[in-house]
């Protein structure tokens, strides 16, 4: 966003992803620990409940560092939800399911948006420059940006939220050896991300699911996307 904005200026499009990104930063990503937090509290571990995370309220989830991430690059983070894994009746499962219930439901508010997004060029008439273009935009980035979110937390890496789901999985051996050198893995993802290494794959991720979920929204209302 930062090299589009020296390269072109302010425009229409640009100002549209800043919203795009502002919204989800205040509304998307409190769902995104909220899911985090209820899923917890309903598999038996209710510390999220306790530390005022059980909430949609933005100020109680934000992350400095991860807001300025999802501005300037697309993706980013809130605040780790707590989780005490020891209430879970089902240790392995419950971080699992825990884990995928963030990303899950950045997905699933993708699709919603891909939902509005085509309901807009169904029953509108979003001529380029109207108000109800922008609004189509709008949504095309939210649906974009939610996409970037789920890829990105989906990736095996501490503090991620794959990280979670894989180690759900794996015996506990291996888990807890991949535990232990959880701190380094910390600091070379953040040497990755300043690196700019995961910026092709993500990009083309990314647009890869935003436009199968555009289209299967988009045959619901029976539209044609190219």
């Amino acid at each position: 966003m930062i090299y589009d904005l020296f390269r072109n200026g302010f425009t229409i499009e640009l100002v549209l992803n800043l919203f795009a990104r502002v919204f989800v930063m205040f509304c998307i990503l409190p769902v995104h620990e909220f899911a985090h937090a209820l899923v917890a509290t309903k598999l038996g571990d209710k510390t999220a409940k306790y530390s005022g995370r059980l909430t949609l309220n933005p100020l109680a989830h934000l992350d400095l560092f991860g807001a300025l991430m999802l501005i300037i690059a697309g993706f980013g983070y809130a605040k780790p939800v707590p989780v005490n894994t020891n209430n879970f009746k089902n240790r392995k499962l419950g971080i699992g399911v825990t884990a995928f219930a963030g990303p899950f439901s950045n997905l699933l508010l993708a699709f919603v948006f891909s939902l509005v997004y085509c309901a807009i060029f169904r029953f509108g008439s979003p001529a380029q420059g109207s108000a109800i273009h922008a609004i189509a935009v709008f949504c095309l980035y939210v649906v974009q940006i939610n996409v970037s979110l789920a890829v990105f937390n989906l990736i095996p890496i501490p503090p991620l939220d794959g990280s979670r789901i894989i180690s759900a999985v794996l015996p506990d051996r291996i888990h807890f050896k991949f535990m232990q050198y959880e701190r380094y893995f910390v600091y070379g993802f953040f040497i990755i991300i300043l690196l700019g290494v995961l910026d092709t794959p993500m990009a083309f991720l990314t647009s890869s699911v935003s436009g199968a979920m555009v289209r299967l929204a988009a045959s619901i209302f029976g539209l044609r996307v190219g």
